[in-house]
Parts: C-alpha cells; sequence; structure tokens
C-alpha cells in the first residue's frame, strides 16, 4: 500500500480492508475431539444425523395426560404409571395420568404435562387444577435440531455453546482448521525473562507473555524465539530460522529508525517490509510484510501499543488467515462518562471502564494515565472507549466501545 508521503497515516479501516484480502490462507485441517474444539475454526459443513431432542419429552415436573381428558379444571384421574428421565413409559390410555419428570420422554398417547403446582395428588389420584392444551409444557422431537440441519458452515469459530450444541447432536470429531504456527520475537539487549534479577538498564519482558498468552488464546501453537540481541546478524538468522517453521511471525520493538532497530532491514533483506504509519492512539508504527514468504508483522515495543495494534490489526489477520468468516469484533455505544478536548488526525482508543450508576445505567470513564507504556492502564480496564478523528467528547455523548472480552476470547 503506497502512502502520499513519508508523514502519512492510514486509517486502520483502510489498513485492514487492503492488508486481509492479500494475506496467506491455511489450508491444512484436522479432526479433533470435542472437547478440543472450543475456540477452533471450522473446516468443513457440520450436518446434525439425529434429532435433538430425539423424543418427545416434558418440558416440567408434573403428570402426562391426554388433553382432550382435561378441557375444564377440577378433573380427577387415576395415576397408572411414575416415568423419569431416561425411562421409557406405558402408553397412556384416555382418563389416565402419568407421574413424569422433567426430560422424560412421554408416553405413547399423552400429548400435554399439566405443572406439578397446578395439580393436587390424593393417593393414587390426581386432581388437575388448571385445563392445559394440547402441546403444553412438551419438548417436540427434533424442536431444537432435525436431522439434515446444518448446524454449522466452514469458516465458524466454535464457541462453548456451539460445542454444546455438537455434543446434543452425539457429534464426536469436529473438521477444523489446523493451528496456526507463529513465531514470536522480542528485541532488545534491555529485556530479560522475569525471574532474573535485574541489573542497571534491564526490565523484564512483558511483551513476550503477553502476546503469546493472546495468541495462545487463539489457539495457535507458539515457537519462542527467545530475546533477539541487538544487531543485524542475530535478527536476520532468527527471522530465517522462524520463516522456516512457522506461519506467521510476530515481533515487538525495532522496525522504527533508531540506530539500534535492526528488524527493519533483516525483514527487508530477505523478503519484503511496508511500514504503515496508522492513524490511531496509541499504536501507530505497525511493519507488515513477509519473511521467505512468510507473513510479517512487527509491533510496536511499548506493551500499550504492541496491545492495540495486536488486537485491532494482528488479531483479526490471523484469524483470516484460518478462514475465519467473522474475524472482526463487535462494538457497541455507550454514554461518555467524561470530557475530552478535540481529538486530532488520529482514532484514539483511551482504555475505559464500566461506571454503573444506581439504575444500572453504563457510563465509560478513562484510566487515569493513558500512556502507552503503562501496561497497568490494560488490567485496570473494561475496554477500549474510541474516539474518532478530530472530535470532542462532552459528558453523555454516546461513543464506540470495544469491550476486551471481543478481543480476548
Amino acid at each position: 500500500m503506497k502512502q502520499n508521503s513519508k508523514s502519512a497515516l492510514t486509517p486502520i479501516d483502510v489498513a485492514l480492508e487492503t492488508l486481509t484480502p492479500t494475506l496467506p490462507r491455511i489450508e491444512g485441517q484436522e479432526a479433533v475431539a470435542l472437547r478440543a474444539a472450543n475456540g477452533r475454526i471450522l473446516a468443513q459443513v457440520c450436518i446434525a444425523e439425529i434429532s435433538v431432542p430425539p423424543h418427545d419429552n416434558s418440558a416440567m415436573d408434573g403428570y402426562a395426560v391426554h388433553a382432550d381428558d382435561v378441557r375444564q379444571p377440577q378433573i380427577t384421574l387415576p395415576v397408572t404409571q411414575r416415568i423419569a428421565a431416561g425411562q421409557l413409559g406405558k402408553p397412556l390410555a384416555e382418563g389416565e395420568a402419568a407421574r413424569i419428570f422433567t426430560g422424560a420422554p412421554l408416553p405413547p398417547g399423552a400429548d400435554a404435562v399439566v405443572i406439578q403446582e397446578n395439580c393436587e395428588a390424593i393417593g393414587d389420584d390426581v386432581t388437575i387444577l388448571q385445563s392445559v392444551a394440547s402441546g403444553d409444557n412438551v419438548r417436540r422431537a427434533g424442536e431444537d435440531v432435525k436431522p439434515g440441519a446444518v448446524l454449522f458452515q466452514p469458516g465458524h469459530r466454535l464457541r462453548a455453546q456451539d460445542v454444546g450444541l455438537l455434543a446434543s447432536a452425539g457429534i464426536t470429531r469436529i473438521p477444523v482448521r489446523r493451528k496456526l504456527k507463529v513465531a514470536l520475537m522480542t528485541t532488545g539487549d534491555e529485556l530479560v525473562s522475569p525471574g532474573i534479577d535485574l541489573q542497571p538498564g534491564q526490565i523484564y519482558n512483558s511483551n513476550f507473555y503477553m502476546l503469546s498468552a493472546l495468541l495462545e488464546s487463539l489457539g495457535a501453537e507458539v515457537l519462542d524465539l527467545g530475546v533477539i540481541a541487538d544487531n543485524f546478524e542475530a535478527t536476520r538468522k532468527a527471522l530465517e530460522n522462524a520463516a522456516a517453521s512457522a506461519d506467521c511471525i510476530i515481533s515487538t520493538g525495532g522496525v522504527s529508525v533508531g540506530e539500534e532497530d535492526y528488524v527493519k532491514a533483516a525483514v527487508a533483506a530477505q523478503g519484503h517490509l511496508q511500514i504503515w504509519k496508522l492513524a490511531i492512539k496509541p499504536g501507530k508504527p505497525l511493519a507488515c510484510g513477509n519473511v521467505h514468504g512468510t507473513q510479517f508483522f512487527g509491533l510496536p515495543g511499548n506493551p500499550v501499543s504492541a496491545f492495540v495494534t495486536f488486537t485491532l490489526v494482528v488479531r483479526p489477520c490471523l484469524l483470516t488467515m484460518l478462514g475465519c468468516t467473522n474475524p472482526f469484533p463487535q462494538t457497541f455505544m455507550l454514554a461518555a462518562g467524561f470530557e475530552c478536548p478535540r481529538s486530532g488526525e488520529r482514532q484514539q482508543y483511551l482504555r475505559a471502564s464500566l461506571d454503573r450508576d444506581a439504575t444500572g445505567t453504563s457510563t465509560l470513564l478513562p484510566y487515569a494515565n493513558q500512556s502507552s507504556g503503562v501496561g497497568a492502564s490494560l488490567s485496570g480496564a473494561d475496554g477500549l472507549a474510541i474516539i474518532p478523528p478530530y472530535t470532542a467528547v462532552a459528558v453523555g455523548d454516546q461513543i464506540e466501545y470495544l469491550p476486551f472480552s471481543e478481543l480476548l476470547n
């Protein structure tokens, strides 16, 4: 994507519209057990082979009856059988009732269930205190799913409730896209792993742990390239090795114009690199390209900028590579509980929390320190409040809100 000048900023929507069609697609697939399917991307259509539920059953504890027998209240019927969930009853003759429990199959002949609160049991008889109509309190066979029904199309990302639906249809093996292999590298001689005593000038490598957790929540297999020393040859070799074993390479830091930033040159020497200056705050610098044909993303080094660019750009790109049909998060409109002066040319993503008043109405309040180096702001917030370019915000204004729940599952 060409930019008009060195200072031109690219709106994030334009960047995604330009980038996503060019991404490589992962064609490999595997069949996984039901318990391993959550979060995976379907590779084939899923079709039900059975009815769910498989039989008419009671939706409530009560008495199964012929509805015609109890068109009027205060009818007394003999109770001729008791049917618990998992048991099969005998045919129910006219003028009889069957004690039945939630989930139990309806006995042949019965077409309604009177809930036990509307009945009075006396010995072996029951008095029906309220009339019912045919079908009342009955779950029909196939009411949930019918045989031959398409449950999910290819590209659907499975959620916990989807796994439950597949289980109800008796499906045990799910065809999904294979996991993405993502090589994750962090650059900087100042970085050390937690657990090591810090020396003067050193900081802990928080970006690796944050990004690996984000990648694993997408079901990716993370290849740890470690902390790469600040020199060209070490960076070039790490990228070359990653390209041979990964579907995608992600780095943090090292793609600006500093004399110690070697990632830019190392990527360009082995493939193609496009540095985009995104019109967002935080997270303006973003590098995209390839190393020996392997997709590459270079994120900023500041933790908040790395988080924002990963969740807003890299995450939907990775899901697109897997063939996900809905890779983008959903936003909501909420009232601002704060004032904000007119923004500049970059769209702002403020770390914000939900504040609920006594009536249950929610407003958005920004975290006090919006610096891109303050990782605590990500933990102290519930999501991102989005301020468009050249926009002032007053208390009560409706603004777009992106909850972290849309980005972290």
